[in-house]
């Protein structure tokens, strides 16, 4: 479906990863033509279900000359978007490749993995005259909306109190991929946590005071106080850190969120936020560089913290039970 709104072209970049099918289905969805994508990797069958006909590269440099090609020739080709699904550390390249052939750029969180990289690609998207959206999907995400609403409807002006649980379980391959590499991912904070910091900052307001109080390779804990909550934080990518009743069930994912000791939830409704974000950005919205700044200058932050024995209502309820494995 395309809304009434011309047909616009895009391009992928790391078509062959796990959050790329999101991108092509939301491409799909609004109407919209996927025209090339890249990857370095060639197995890239799931593109079949979207399009037979976009032309696939495993080289940046064939893939950068076609759509220069395009830019400069073929104006009914020309590409209007790049879709960014590449590992973190290249997201800041690939968005200044977006800017230079013309088009606006769609990246995955997150954004860039440090602060000042903001700075220049402000520059740049100034300059260029084009645009950079960042996806924060948990901002359309419906059970979050509602939770920002009634936080603005009832504040009293009392900071919330706040436990926020995420545990994804990954194999080993995840700690030998660039994911498993902070120089390259940012870490656990960085790739697993940062659209839920960006949702918890975008409701409950600014960064007053910042803790970290386990963190390896698999986990990461601490505390947070914002300007209207405090916030009990613990993220894993380890299968051993799920609760037994949902070892038990044979779910490998874990999201929990308590609001003054109510559970918030939100487990589902996740499969099309990507697409709701893409209709926001051809529409005339989306989330741009100044969207992303506080999420990404904190996990910046937490990143080169050192690790402190948190006080007891600091701690996160799981926290005690790791400190031997993770302190």
């Amino acid at each position: 479906m395309n809304d009434g709104i011309s047909r616009k072209n895009f391009a992928l970049i790391g078509a062959g990863g796990y959050i790329a099918p999101r991108h092509m289905r939301a491409i799909a969805d609004t109407g919209n033509n996927l025209i090339c994508a890249l990857d370095k990797n060639d197995s890239v069958g799931v593109l079949d279900s979207f399009s037979y006909d976009a032309k696939f590269f495993t080289e940046f440099e064939r893939f950068d000359r076609f759509a220069e090609k395009l830019r400069r020739q073929n104006h009914e080709q020309k590409i209007h978007y790049v879709s960014i699904c590449s590992p973190n550390y290249l997201h800041d390249a690939h968005i200044r490749f977006a800017l230079r052939i013309g088009a606006d750029a769609i990246c995955e969180k997150p954004l860039v993995l440090n602060p000042w990289n903001l700075d220049a690609l402000a520059e740049l998207e100034q300059e260029s005259g084009q645009r950079i959206y960042n996806i924060l999907q948990l901002r359309v995400h419906p059970a979050i909306v509602e939770l920002k609403k009634r936080f603005e409807s009832n504040n009293s002006g009392i900071k919330q109190e706040i436990e926020l649980t995420y545990i994804t379980s990954r194999g080993n391959w995840y700690f030998h991929s660039w994911k498993g590499d902070v120089q390259k991912s940012g870490g656990i904070a960085t790739n697993i946590g940062v659209h839920f910091f960006d949702m918890l900052l975008w409701i409950f307001g600014g960064l007053q005071h910042a803790e970290v109080h386990c963190a390896d390779e698999k986990r990461m804990a601490g505390f947070l106080e914002l300007e209207n909550a405090n916030i009990r934080w613990f993220l894993s990518a380890d299968r051993g850190d799920l609760p037994e009743p949902v070892k038990t069930s044979g779910q490998t994912t874990y999201r929990s969120i308590l609001l003054n000791e109510e559970e918030i939830e939100f487990s589902a409704g996740f499969t099309d936020l990507h697409t709701l974000v893409y209709r926001d950005i051809l529409t005339g919205g989306g989330f741009g560089l100044e969207d992303a700044r506080a999420s990404i200058s904190l996990v910046h932050q937490l990143r080169n913290l050192n690790p402190v024995s948190p006080s007891q209502d600091r701690s996160h309820s799981l926290l005690p039970f790791k400190k031997t494995s993770v302190g």
